[in-house]
């Protein structure tokens, strides 16, 4: 397959996985600047202007949605590329389920306008863009696949079903992971949990009630997910070491929920400072590679099962 021909498409593919992380960036630091009511309850434009007022919340929530706007027509735009000029079902699959996403995150931000809703509702928004980013990078690999003729690389023994349902159960999990953080987010429940690695001083809390319960909770789920990569990703190395995509990704998602964790860490000591923007944003960073690269295994434990069974 021609790499040149192919150019175009990638080029779509990877600025809309880049435009995309931008978007999740620019929706956390809404969040966290408490700027989402920074354009009243006007939709598309800010507080009834095209340009709006200079202050600082209408600033940052219209320029999440220009960049968000615009980042959705690059998802269009990279969706219909990859249906004319990629005849695969996967990279389709992707992208398409990238365009959903994105315009389904779109509609829940004009309704969040609108109408406010609950925090929990809320959460999702974050996930949702979570989601759609995942499935940018999933495209972005899979056209490179497609343009540069690579094969699937079999494991020298078949995945088990057992491994495959560890690997899903674990993607998921992350997935939940994440809207315990979301929720905390939204709730501006971080600090009801002081100090780490404990919470105020103690493994479990004496009063496990509001805020202290939203933040040990996330936090909780947090450790367990540490515990579960570090579990998949011994058990990667014992039986599939060879087989570099699940080798690769266990091991980069086990450096990345150390990362996460550590991250969180971060932010206890940085809370109540003029940094703790930053340190949110890396957060989010963090943990929406990681969920990526777990979604790639995912794929990867799918295909190899249903390759294995063809040798």
């Amino acid at each position: 397959m021609s790499m040149r021909k192919g150019r175009g498409v990638q080029a779509l593919a990877l600025a809309a996985c880049i435009g995309m992380f931008l978007v999740l960036l620019m929706g956390a630091t809404v969040t966290q600047t408490e700027s989402g009511r920074g354009c009243g309850d006007d939709w598309p434009l800010c507080n009834g202007k095209f340009v709006p007022d200079y202050t600082i919340t209408s600033i940052i929530e219209y320029s999440h949605r220009v960049v968000s706007g615009a980042v959705g027509l690059v998802i269009l735009a990279a969706a219909v590329a990859v249906f004319l000029r990629v005849p695969r079902r996967a990279p389709r699959l992707y992208a398409g389920g990238a365009l959903f996403f994105t315009i389904v995150q779109a509609g829940l931000g004009a309704a969040q306008v609108k109408n406010p809703q609950s925090d929990e509702i809320l959460a999702l928004h974050f996930g949702i863009s979570l989601l759609a980013f995942t499935l940018t990078l999933l495209t972005v690999t899979s056209v490179r696949e497609y343009y540069r003729s690579e094969t699937f690389a079999l494991p020298a023994r078949p995945v088990s079903a057992r491994y495959r349902a560890a690997v899903w159960l674990t993607t998921l999990y992350a997935y939940l992971v994440v809207y315990t953080g979301a929720y905390t987010s939204h709730t501006d429940s971080g600090g009801g949990c002081a100090g780490f690695p404990l919470c105020n001083g103690a493994l479990v809390p004496s009063a496990l009630e509001g805020a202290t319960a939203v933040a040990f909770t996330h936090r909780t789920a947090a450790y367990l997910l540490l515990a579960v990569v570090l579990l998949l990703a011994l058990a990667t190395r014992r039986a599939y070491a060879e087989y570099r995509e699940l080798a690769g990704g266990a091991a980069w998602a086990l450096v990345l929920v150390t990362a996460q964790v550590l991250s969180g860490g971060l932010l206890m000591a940085l809370m109540g400072t003029g940094s703790y923007v930053i340190g949110t944003l890396l957060h989010t960073m963090i943990i929406s590679v990681l969920f990526a690269v777990l979604s790639y295994l995912s794929i990867a434990v799918w295909r190899a099962g249903r390759e294995s069974r063809y040798r």
